[in-house]
């Protein structure tokens, strides 16, 4: 046999075997789209699940600030709501006849001494200091 005839007819067995394996990986092929497909939609379905958790964390956020903002303002102002009370119930007691100086004089509440909170300062004598 000549070369060439060699040459075309493994050419041939080259062509049929090629042509009967695409139909093969052809139905692989589409399997593959269809999965590539559902998880693209997927993944697009829990992108958008993740901006909305990420909206909802900044609303979050800054509703935890504005809070905490009210918070430390409700701290540093002083109490308005018992002097207010006082008022209120001065008329009635002055109405009883009792002498309002001796509410007056009565101790609000007793101030923390300062410097309660360190170690002794003052110097110890005799037997048992260390």
């Amino acid at each position: 046999m000549s070369p060439i005839k060699k040459l075309t007819g493994v050419m041939a067995l080259l062509l049929v075997g090629a042509l009967s394996g695409c139909d093969q990986s052809k139905a692989e092929l589409d399997a593959t789209k269809q999965q590539l497909t559902a998880v693209t939609s997927e993944r697009d379905s829990l992108k958008g699940q993740l901006d909305t958790a990420n909206a909802q964390l900044a609303s979050l956020r800054q509703q935890v600030s504005d809070l905490q903002a009210k918070v430390a303002a409700a701290a540093n102002t002083p109490p308005a709501a018992p002097a207010a009370e006082e008022k209120k119930a001065e008329p009635h007691k002055k109405a009883a006849g009792k002498p309002a100086k001796a509410e007056a004089a009565a101790p609000a509440a007793p101030a923390a001494p300062a410097g309660a909170t360190g170690p002794a300062t003052e110097a110890r004598k005799g037997r048992g200091h260390f």
